[in-house]
């Protein structure tokens, strides 16, 4: 079985192809205001690097957020256009526990993705990547302090690629996220939206000049 992986939704444009669990390809590259314009070639490219072709593809993961609206968008709908069109059906993935999949030694990791304003999108997980605190749209401080109440920091590594304190630079392991959602149900490409966890700037200036 082939399984493309589609992860646009941070800094880094992420493309990798696997065989069951076996990585064929790993692409990452920085993202940028091009992002619509080149998602499509560097997939078409990877598959030809391997002498091979979309069409084999037989699952999809795609990151649906949180991040970066635009690039969240454009990956869930790129996704959505090659499994329609094949027919195959779409696995989610969240961005906070793929950025958890960074190798620490310690028990915890809290990845962090800047919402500006002092708010992060932020969450908990541990060493096997099971969720203990859920991903959510936060205050930074609040997020520290509710960590400090329940846990030792020493035994939490925060990961991001933006430069909050004592946190360390993602380095994504994808194969640690197919290997325990490669059974995981799959959905319906045409039920499949952005998991933002917050509204669009747009939607909360509508809410706030209706009330």
């Amino acid at each position: 079985m082939i399984s493309l992986f589609l992860d646009t939704a941070d800094k880094d444009i992420t493309v990798a192809i696997f065989r069951e669990n076996e990585q064929l390809l790993y692409v990452n590259e920085v993202n940028d205001n091009h992002l619509s314009e080149r998602l499509l070639p560097l997939i078409d490219k990877s598959f030809k690097s391997l002498k091979m072709t979309v069409d084999e593809v037989d699952k999809i993961f795609v990151v649906n957020g949180p991040g970066s609206f635009t690039g969240v968008r454009i990956g869930v709908t790129v996704a959505k256009v090659i499994a329609s069109s094949l027919k195959k059906d779409i696995v989610v993935i969240s961005e906070l526990e793929v950025l958890s999949t960074t190798f620490t030694e310690k028990k915890y990791v809290v990845p962090l993705i800047d919402a500006r304003r002092d708010f992060v999108y932020g969450a908990m997980y541990d060493k096997k990547l099971n969720k203990v605190i859920k991903d959510e749209h936060i205050l930074y401080s609040e997020l520290i302090e509710n960590i400090k109440l329940n846990y030792d920091l020493n035994d939490v590594e925060f990961v991001s690629h933006y430069d909050y304190e004592s946190s360390i630079k993602p380095n994504i392991d994808i194969s640690k996220i197919i290997k325990k959602h490669y059974s995981k149900k799959t959905m319906n490409p045409h039920k499949v939206i952005p998991n933002y966890l917050k509204k669009t700037e747009a939607e909360e200036k509508r809410v706030n000049r209706i009330d």
